[in-house]
Order: C-alpha cells, then sequence, then structure tokens
C-alpha cells in the first residue's frame, strides 16, 4: 500500500513541475525533485522512467549529479525567469500580488547564483582523458 501511495505522489509531483514549465509561479525544479524522491522509494522503473525525460534531464540530472550547474545553463534560466515573472507580474491585477512575485523571483535568483554553486563546462569531458587504458 505504502508503494502505491509513493507512486501515486511521484506522479502528482511530477505533474505540478509539468505545469511549472508553462506557468512561472510553480517551480519545475523543486517538485522533480520531490517526484524522484517518491519514485525513488517506490519503483525503480519510474525512477527510470522519470530520469529518461527531457525535462528531469534539462532541469535537475545536472543538480543531482554534481550539486551544481554550470554558469551558461543559470544564465538560460535567468532569462526565462525573468521573461516569465516579468510577464505575470506586469498582468497581475492586484499590486500586493506583484509584489509577492517579485519578491518570488528574487529569491528564485538568489539561490540560483548565490546559493548552488557554478560548474565548469569541461566537467564531462574528463571522463575521455580517463578513460583509455593505453592499448
Amino acid at each position: 500500500m505504502k508503494k502505491y501511495i509513493y507512486i501515486i505522489c511521484g506522479f502528482i509531483t511530477f505533474a505540478i513541475g509539468f505545469i511549472g514549465t508553462i506557468l512561472p509561479v510553480l517551480p519545475t525544479t523543486p517538485f522533480l525533485l520531490l517526484a524522484g524522491f517518491f519514485f525513488a522509494r517506490s519503483s525503480e522503473r519510474f525512477t527510470n522512467w522519470l530520469q529518461q525525460t527531457k525535462m528531469y534531464q534539462f532541469y535537475v540530472s545536472d543538480y543531482v549529479e554534481t550539486k551544481s550547474i554550470p554558469r551558461k545553463k543559470k544564465y538560460k534560466m535567468l532569462v526565462n525567469i525573468v521573461i516569465l515573472m516579468g510577464i505575470s507580474i506586469y498582468f497581475a491585477p492586484i499590486m500586493f500580488v506583484k509584489i509577492i512575485l517579485a519578491l518570488l523571483m528574487l529569491g528564485i535568483l538568489y539561490v540560483l547564483f548565490l546559493v548552488v554553486p557554478d560548474r565548469e563546462e569541461s566537467y564531462h569531458c574528463n571522463e575521455k582523458n580517463t578513460s583509455h587504458t593505453g592499448n
């Protein structure tokens, strides 16, 4: 029974993460990480499925593997965040909502650039240099 509850929670959090790719107010990455948590406790098959999705690979895999995100990817995320949150702030009808959205955007950018470490782009290239055994 517990396994099925974890699977259901995994799909619910995955769906919310998916919606978060469209709606700027919902953060995608935390929900995908949470889906990974639920699937890891319920089903290896669903864990593998999640890790193979393009959404997981774009938003989460860098951080899960290295606990860092390449600076170039951070700037791409910055552009998306500012554009989408800017649209939301512009169209929000109530000043209080505009302020909350602006604070949310600043919080996300703070975590992205000051909490999550940068990673050198050549990180995965090191595998090529160490894989030769000298035949």
